[in-house]
């Protein structure tokens, strides 16, 4: 792909994204504002917030795109442990902040942070800089791939304690990915994956809470009124909007029966003010995003760069996956929000943050480098 085309590719990957984040904010408002009003006395609590992780969003990707890509390679292992000793702050009380059971916010001087927002950014950071290291030992299981899966079990570990099991999920697929991509042998993947699957039942069986999930999950209709509820009432959301959707602002679920509307549960809002004609909109829009991601990808030469935007690119899409699995019913409940969508000043920051990246990658990749892949 010619330079001009990797550029044109970018700025459509860019116009997906504003895309997005105008229909989250419109999303958000419509869904929270009755439950802002009712709590907060101002309907429009959530959207100024969110408008608020918009421009410090904003902001974070003009700084990031500016800085020497070189800095941001050769820092990323100090950032990833800044952020590692971020998160694990949440354990120290006065500090860390349980939300639904959770210890997954920091609480300083009134402002609210989510560390593992910016610890899973730090790690595909890293993750980047391991692989473009190691591209010629990854073959090689203790010089390569076993200090790539320490890495990836030790953040693991920590987003599991919080817990959040769900965002642990994530980076553990998306890594997966990119250690194929990286030409990782085959046959120690399918060894870890396979050892992977009785820790994953001894992890669920380990809290009662998660054996509730799952059985929830089998069948919601056994508990309407208790652990049933969330689910069923997306279900009843997304089944209402038929077609076209009964309306913009137009939702019943909003209205106290359906929990986290404007955060994890935020598609099925959408899916009943739009219908099955605005879901698939929606599912277009990031099918988009996976595609000009990818396309940016493969024309940058830098193996950082590459694993970088590659890496971004499968988080996003896969944590877009969960959500909406998790909405329609198709998987047990995880608290993962819909990436550029859902309510979360955190997110919204780490993610433009990230976009911030991958247009400093695409404007500073030689093309005399060698590719990757090749």
């Amino acid at each position: 792909m010619r330079q001009s085309s990797r550029y044109s590719m970018l700025y459509f990957f860019i116009s997906i994204i504003i895309t997005c984040i105008v229909i989250g904010l419109i999303f958000i408002y419509s869904s929270s504002s009755i439950y802002a009003f009712e709590r907060l006395g101002s309907s429009d609590y959530y959207l100024k917030k969110q408008l608020v992780g918009l421009l410090l969003g904003g902001i974070a990707l003009l700084i990031i795109r500016f800085l020497p890509l070189s800095f941001i390679k050769y820092s990323s292992p100090w950032i990833f442990c800044s952020m590692m000793a971020l998160t694990a702050l949440t354990f120290i009380p006065g500090i860390g902040q349980s939300i639904h059971g959770s210890y997954r916010w920091i609480y300083i001087a009134g402002f609210g942070f989510q560390p593992s927002e910016a610890l899973k950014m730090s790690f595909i950071v890293y993750l980047a800089y391991l692989l473009a290291k190691k591209q010629y030992k990854v073959s090689s299981f203790s010089k390569g791939y076993l200090p790539l899966l320490s890495i990836l079990g030790i953040t693991s570990l920590l987003l599991l304690k919080q817990p959040d099991f769900g965002q642990a999920v994530t980076l553990c697929i998306t890594s997966f990915l990119l250690f194929f991509l990286a030409h990782c042998q085959t046959t120690h993947l399918m060894l870890t994956l396979g050892s992977l699957l009785p820790v994953i039942g001894g992890l669920i069986y380990m809290k009662p809470y998660r054996v509730q999930r799952i059985l929830t999950f089998l069948n919601p209709w056994n508990d309407p009124h208790g652990s049933g509820f969330q689910i069923i009432q997306s279900l009843i959301a997304i089944g209402s909007g038929n077609l076209s959707g009964v309306g913009l602002a137009q939702s019943k679920q909003k209205f106290f029966y359906l929990p986290m509307q404007h955060t994890d549960f935020i598609f099925s809002i959408i899916a009943e003010e739009t219908g099955f004609i605005g879901s698939c909109i929606l599912l277009t829009l990031f099918i988009l995003f996976l595609y000009a991601g990818l396309k940016i990808a493969s024309t940058l030469q830098d193996p950082f760069s590459y694993y970088l935007t590659t890496g971004y690119v499968l988080l996003i899409t896969i944590q877009t996956l969960l959500n909406i699995s998790v909405a329609i019913g198709i998987l047990p409940t995880k608290g993962l929000a819909l990436p550029f969508i859902s309510y979360g000043n955190s997110g919204l920051l780490c993610n433009l943050a990230m976009v911030g990246l991958i247009i400093n990658c695409v404007y500073n990749n030689e093309d005399h480098l060698i590719h990757p892949l090749t």
